[in-house]
């Protein structure tokens, strides 16, 4: 049983969270005291703590996640190894405009490591912005041949995107027929994009405020984001190689709070090997 003074404060760091508009994961909350040296309840606790305070519920806009199975198209062991990219369509508060959001994830670390908003999706602007991101990064690439796997949608198989990747090279990559996740890192990420509280669901006024809103959703993610497919730590930690050092000091916290009450631990403390 958690003691009455730690329930409190998981309530009161609740209520904080709640006016400052964050409503975060019980992973997340976890994870991110744990960064602070912290360690109150697990996940599990979290859970009863948020179901009492009447968080439990799905947060914001967002539909229930499915569960799907993994993709297996590629496999990177490191960062610049692998690039997924995609196009998706953000809203207008003109009826029948939209813009555009092209965006670059390195599969290995999620982090985002390119992107733009244009009026319109063209493979001129696809190539541009995959030439700006691969130089930029190319003083720090390996000598394994980079790989840029995408859907394929008529823009990132455009004639000048793949000239592109010939002078680039980098070898191209396509999602399969009917196989409906393999670009699906790409998808879940525009999916938590739109669902942040935040987003103009009732769409953008111009091209200039939809492009600060992905500067600052960008950011957002790769710096303060815990992704639940890197042990929650942020794409950022991982993509420098500091998430090692991160998911250790956690562990070493919980060995602690273990050790201090170990009544509270019926089987292992949550495992931070990195993924």
């Amino acid at each position: 049983m958690i003691a009455r003074e730690e329930r409190q404060r998981l309530s009161d760091l609740i209520e904080q969270a709640r006016e400052q508009g964050a409503r975060l994961s019980a992973a997340c909350r976890e994870a991110g005291l744990a960064d602070e040296g912290v360690y109150l309840a697990s996940e599990s606790t979290f859970h009863r703590v948020l179901r009492d305070a009447g968080q439990h519920a799905h947060r914001g806009r967002a539909k229930r996640p499915q569960s799907r199975r993994p993709a297996t198209t590629h496999l990177a062991i490191g960062p610049r190894q692998v690039w997924c990219w995609d196009v998706t369509w953000l809203p207008s508060t003109v009826a029948g405009r939209w813009y555009y959001l092209f965006l670059i994830v390195d599969l290995y670390s999620r982090k985002v490591v390119g992107y733009e908003v244009h009026a319109e999706e063209s493979g001129e602007h696809a190539a541009e912005l995959l030439k700006r991101t691969a130089l930029a990064k190319r003083k720090n690439n390996n000598t394994k041949q980079q790989v840029l796997h995408g859907d394929k949608g008529a823009a990132l198989k455009a004639t000048t995107v793949l000239a592109m990747l010939r002078w680039l090279g980098i070898a191209p990559s396509y999602s399969r027929p009917r196989v409906s996740n393999d670009n699906a890192y790409v998808e879940s990420l525009f999916r938590t994009a739109k669902y942040r509280p935040g987003f103009p669901a009732g769409g953008f006024a111009d091209q200039e405020r939809a492009r600060q809103w992905a500067m600052q959703f960008v950011g957002w993610y790769n710096t303060e984001h815990r992704h639940s497919g890197i042990r929650f730590v942020t794409p950022a930690q991982r993509h420098q190689g500091n998430d090692i050092a991160v998911l250790e000091k956690r562990h070493v916290l919980y060995q602690q709070a273990r050790h201090q009450n170990p009544r509270r631990w019926s089987q292992h403390t949550r495992n931070w090997t990195p993924v």
